[in-house]
């Protein structure tokens, strides 16, 4: 995958929440728009009606400038002029308003001020509802949701299926071999083909636009999340890798049915990789051959692959599947047992019989072969 493949899953969620940025911008800049306004609008009302008490007179003239340079002689002694009458026919001296008056201009002029901040107010209504160039903004996508659920030890072929039914758009197997939300290399799986045993199983909460690369990346976030819990010491000890574990887990969860048994489990295959003993699990030959229904026959038995356990000593190339939590802690912390070998208990419901030796096994495996022949040819197991 090149990075012109590559979509940032959560682009559309960036996307949201930038336009509810400029959004709240747009409304902090109306407010203070309407503020501006109501205080200037204040500031002329509170001019206007701090005029004139009622009833009093014309404010007082302001005294008359005094030069600062020292008066003549001639004009210092001389009395003032008294003051002249008025001249014929000049208009006479300007009257207070009436207190009648004065409430008069102050009802216009409140209502005028009830009118302003009406329209003011219809205006930060009008700009709320529009962008800042005047236009409707779009209206919201769509962001309903669905729910996924992906089962435990799916391979990525089985994911594809699940992903597929749910109608999440994509091509899932192809964005399920590399994802820029993990990086291997921190797990000893950087020659790994795909993302094979770090594609999470859980429910995941989707949007409906979502495709298979934002599942892909949901589910490794969710792998990386988890494992950072695992107790890793016994495999260190052991010389494994966490990439090693995913392996030995992806193989319980394909193995194991009953939950008390996966610790059980992950001991037998210590125990064999320690010997350098082939394990012998037949669910690396069906996840090779992809066949998860039909009998194994012996001659695909002794066929030398890749993945056939029965023949290759050592853990096969990677995971067959994508383990869950418990399967992981398993396969990281073993039990302390001397368990050689493991055999289907006929009669129950996938429970095993664990044992030590060769003999123990072989009896085992024949007390399971006659329930099968008394079936028919059919799985003795009562599920």
């Amino acid at each position: 995958m090149n990075d012109s493949d590559w979509r940032d899953p959560f682009a559309d969620d960036e996307a949201a929440r930038e336009r509810e940025r400029r959004r709240a911008e747009r409304a902090e800049r109306r407010r203070a728009r309407e503020q501006e306004a109501r205080e200037s609008l204040g500031e002329r009302v509170r001019d206007e009606l701090s005029g004139p008490a009622e009833g009093a007179g014309p404010p007082a003239p302001p005294p008359p400038i005094q030069s600062l340079e020292a008066p003549d002689d001639a004009t210092a002694q001389q009395p003032p002029a008294p003051p002249r009458a008025a001249a014929e026919g000049s208009p006479p001296p300007r009257r207070p308003p009436s207190s009648a008056q004065v409430r008069h201009r102050r009802t216009i002029l409140l209502l005028a001020l009830g009118a302003l901040i009406v329209l003011v107010a219809g205006v930060g209504v009008v700009l709320s509802r529009s962008g800042d160039d005047g236009t409707a903004p779009a209206a919201p996508k769509d962001r309903k949701t669905f729910d996924v659920t992906i089962p435990e030890g799916y391979d990525r072929s089985q994911v594809a299926a699940v992903a597929k039914k749910a109608g999440i758009k994509g091509d899932y197997e192809q964005a399920s071999k590399s994802s820029r939300a993990i990086d291997l290399r921190e797990y000893d799986a950087q020659d790994a083909d795909s993302l094979e045993g770090f594609l999470f199983p859980a429910t995941y909460e989707l949007f409906r636009n979502d495709d298979a690369k934002a599942l892909v990346a949901k589910q490794v976030e969710a792998f990386q999340s988890n494992v950072e819990g695992v107790d890793m010491s016994a495999a260190d000890d052991a010389g494994l890798s966490v990439y090693d574990v995913v392996i030995i887990a992806s193989m319980i969860e394909r193995e194991i049915a009953v939950p008390e048994e996966r610790e059980l489990a992950a001991s037998v295959i210590y125990n064999r990789l320690e010997a350098n003993n082939p394990l012998g699990i037949d669910a690396t030959i069906r996840f090779e051959d992809q066949n998860y229904d039909e009998p194994l026959v012996q001659s695909r038995l002794d066929t030398d692959t890749p993945y056939n356990t029965h023949t290759k000593p050592g853990l096969p190339p990677g995971p067959i599947g994508n383990p869950g939590l418990a399967s992981l802690e398993a396969a990281a912390n073993p039990a302390d047992t001397d368990f050689f070998y493991y055999v289907v208990k006929p009669g129950t419901c996938n429970e095993h019989e664990f044992v030590e030796t060769q003999a123990e096994f072989d009896a085992a495996v024949a007390e399971y072969n006659a329930a099968r022949d008394a079936a028919g040819g059919k799985s003795p197991t009562d599920c």
